[in-house]
């Protein structure tokens, strides 16, 4: 993993930043909810989402003035832009694009950027806090998402015996 760190940490990121600023209404928040979802495919983290389930996460990212959205499922992550949402969410973490992209590619962890203050969480302080813990605790293993995602498109194809 942290050869796969060190080459995204060089990828330009100009790219990605236009795509969040032009993109109309909440096309990001459903796109990052489908990548984080597919993501998540095989891997211990997805179980460990379910204490918060139903919980609204707001990424709020500064330099670009603009907001995502998620809302933790059973399953996965989902928009948090549902129609008649009687809260826009439960934590926000605040910060700027270059922080945000850091910690997801895993070349800075959560920990770093919060006592740095380079991320902060407002909100419900025992949910950022167990999504904080989550993300610090979490090594990605793209064998078993790779496994999973095998397993899922094997499933449907019939079974044949071989002697």
């Amino acid at each position: 993993m942290a050869i796969l760190a060190q080459v995204l940490a060089n990828v330009p990121t100009a790219p990605l930043r236009h795509l969040l600023q032009l993109a109309p209404g909440h096309v990001p928040d459903k796109a990052m909810a489908a990548v984080i979802t597919q993501l998540l495919r095989g891997q211990p983290l997805k179980e460990r989402l379910g204490v918060l389930a139903g919980r609204r996460i707001s990424l709020f990212i500064t330099d670009l003035g603009r907001e995502l959205r998620l809302r933790i499922t059973a399953s996965g992550v989902a928009s948090g832009w549902e129609a008649g949402a009687d809260r826009p969410w439960d934590v926000r973490i605040r910060g700027r694009f270059e922080d945000f992209w850091r910690m997801a590619i895993g070349v800075e962890d959560p920990d770093t950027l919060f006592f740095q203050r380079r991320l902060s969480i407002e909100g419900e302080v025992e949910t950022g806090h167990t999504l904080k813990n989550l993300l610090n605790a979490h090594e990605y293993d793209w064998r078993a998402h790779f496994n999973a995602v095998l397993d899922a498109l094997a499933a449907p194809l019939p079974r044949r015996r071989f002697r």
